[in-house]
C-alpha cells in the first residue's frame, strides 16, 4: 500500500484557528455579505438608472443587443486562463463590479462633471467634449482598476503573474462594456423610435455596428494594459514595494491615455475614428493577443520544467510533468476520467492539474527569489491537495502523457541478423531503480 512522502503539518495547527479570535468584520461571511449588498445595491441603481433614461422598450432591445459579445469575451479571456485557472468566484466578482458598481460610478462621476464643466464655462458642446475625452477616460478606467486592485490585495493566492492580471481586467471591462452598451443601444432606439429611423440607416443599426461589431473589445484593451501593470507587479518580489506601486499606476495611465485617444477620434475630423481604429486600436489588440498567448505558452514551460523536481521526490508519477505541460494532454486526462468514473472524477483532475500548475509556479517564484513568507506552508498546502486526488487523477495522466508522447525513433539493431526472422529474441526491458520517494526539501527562498 502507497504511503504519502511525508513532509510538515501547518506550524499554525488547523485551519481557521488563527481567526478564533478574529473581530467581527474580519470574518468572512462579513465580508462577502458586505460585498453581496454593494454589488446589489448598486445593480439595482444602475438598473433603474438605465431603464429611467433608455424607456422599459428601449432597455429590452438594449439588453438583447447588449448581451451578444459577452459571452465570445468571457470565453476569449477563461480561454487565456486555462493553465492555472482561478476560482469561478473571482471571475463573477469582476463582471459584477464592472457591470454594476464601476458603471453607477461612472455615470455619476461623469455627469456630476459634465453638468458642472458646462455650468462654469457656459459652453455645453465643450464641456460635453471635455467629459468624453478627459473625465470619462479617468473615471471609468479607475472604477475598473479597483475590481483588479481588491483582487489583487485580498485574493493574493489566485493572483500571480500576467495572464490573471489581463484575465480580471478583461472580464471587469466586459461587464462595464455591457451595461454602457445597454445605454446606449437603448437610447439609440429610443431616437429611432421618435424620428423614424429604421433599417440599416438607423441610429440603432449604426450604433450597434460601431460599438458591438466593430469594437467589442475596447473597454477590455484599454483596461487590460492596468490587468498588465498588476500581473508584472504580482511577479515582483514583496520587498520590490516600489515597483508593485508604480508598475500598476503606469498601467492605469495607459489604459486611461488610450481610451481618451478613442474617445476623441472622432476630433480628429471626418475619418479620425477610422484612422485611431486601424492605426492604434487594431494594432495595439493584434500585440496585447500575442503577449497574453505568448505568456500562456511561457506558463507551460514553467510546468515543464519544475514539475519533474516533484516526480523526482516521489510526488508526481515520472510522466505527469509532459502530461500537465500540454493542454491537449490534460483534456484528454479529463475525458479518460469522465469516461471511467464520471464527471466528478473529471473534475477532480481538473482540480489535480490546477494544484499541480499552481506548485510549478510557486516554485519558480521561490527560485527567483520572489516568493512570500508563506513558501514552505503553501508548498504543504499543494502538496497534500495532489496526493488525495492522486488515485483519480494518476491513471488518467498517464494515459494522457502516453497518449500524447512523441514516437520513439527505431534505430536499425546493431548484432548479426539471425533467430524469428533474422534477428534475436531482444532481452526485457529493465528499469531504472526507482527514484526514492519524498520527502522533498522544500525551497526556503531565504537560504543563502
Amino acid at each position: 500500500m502507497a504511503t504519502s512522502p511525508p513532509y510538515p503539518t501547518h506550524p499554525t495547527g488547523p485551519a481557521g484557528g488563527a481567526l478564533r479570535h478574529a473581530h467581527w468584520w474580519q470574518r468572512k461571511s462579513v465580508r462577502y455579505g458586505a460585498l453581496i449588498t454593494l454589488l446589489t445595491l448598486s445593480g439595482l441603481v444602475i438598473l433603474a438608472l438605465v431603464r429611467e433614461q433608455t424607456g422599459t422598450e428601449g432597455f429590452l432591445v438594449g439588453l438583447g443587443l447588449a448581451v451578444l459579445p459577452v459571452p465570445l469575451l468571457i470565453a476569449a479571456f477563461r480561454w487565456l486562463d486555462r493553465v492555472e485557472p482561478g476560482p469561478w468566484r473571482n471571475l463573477l466578482f469582476a463582471f459584477a463590479w464592472g457591470a454594476c458598481a464601476a458603471a453607477l460610478i461612472a455615470i455619476v462621476a461623469n455627469s456630476f462633471a459634465t453638468r458642472w464643466i458646462a455650468t462654469a464655462t457656459a459652453d455645453p458642446s465643450s464641456a460635453d467634449t471635455l467629459g468624453a475625452t478627459v473625465i470619462a477616460p479617468v473615471v471609468e478606467e479607475s472604477a475598473k482598476a479597483a475590481a483588479v486592485l481588491l483582487v489583487f490585495l485580498f485574493r493574493r493566492r489566485d493572483f500571480t503573474g500576467l495572464v490573471d492580471g489581463v484575465v480580471i481586467a478583461g472580464v471587469t471591462a466586459t461587464g462595464f462594456a455591457f451595461t454602457e452598451n445597454i445605454l446606449y443601444l437603448g437610447t439609440a432606439f429610443g431616437t429611432d423610435q421618435i424620428t423614424g429611423g429604421s433599417g440599416i440607416a438607423s441610429v440603432t443599426a449604426a450604433t450597434f455596428f460601431v460599438r458591438i461589431i466593430m469594437s467589442p473589445f475596447a473597454h477590455p484593451l484599454f483596461t487590460v494594459l492596468t490587468g498588465i501593470g498588476f500581473g508584472i507587479a504580482a511577479l515582483s518580489g514583496d520587498r520590490r514595494r516600489l515597483r508593485r506601486v508604480l508598475l500598476p499606476l503606469s498601467g492605469l495611465l495607459l489604459a486611461m491615455g488610450m481610451h481618451a485617444m478613442w474617445n476623441g477620434s472622432s476630433a480628429f475630423g471626418p475619418y479620425g475614428f477610422f484612422a485611431v481604429y486601424g492605426a492604434i486600436m487594431v494594432p495595439a489588440f493584434g500585440l496585447l493577443t500575442w503577449l497574453v498567448i505568448w505568456t500562456r505558452q511561457r506558463e507551460l514551460r514553467t510546468v515543464r520544467e519544475e514539475l519533474p523536481a516533484y516526480a523526482v521526490a516521489g510526488w508526481l508519477t515520472p510522466g505527469e510533468p509532459f502530461a500537465l505541460a500540454s493542454m491537449r494532454a490534460r483534456r484528454l486526462a479529463r475525458q479518460y476520467a469522465r469516461r471511467r468514473a464520471g464527471r466528478q472524477a473529471a473534475r477532480e483532475v481538473a482540480r489535480y492539474e490546477a494544484y499541480a500548475t499552481s506548485l510549478a509556479f510557486l516554485r519558480h517564484r521561490g527560485r527567483r527569489g520572489r516568493a512570500g513568507a508563506d513558501f514552505v506552508v503553501r508548498e504543504q498546502e499543494l502538496l497534500g491537495e495532489l496526493w488525495r486526488r492522486r488515485e483519480i487523477a494518476r491513471p488518467a495522466l498517464d494515459h494522457a502523457a502516453r497518449a500524447t508522447a512523441p514516437p520513439a525513433p527505431v534505430a536499425a539493431a546493431p548484432w548479426p541478423a539471425h533467430g524469428t526472422y533474422g534477428y534475436p529474441a531482444q532481452p526485457a526491458y529493465q528499469p531504472s531503480p526507482a527514484y526514492p520517494a519524498g520527502p522533498y526539501p522544500a525551497y526556503n527562498p531565504y537560504r543563502s
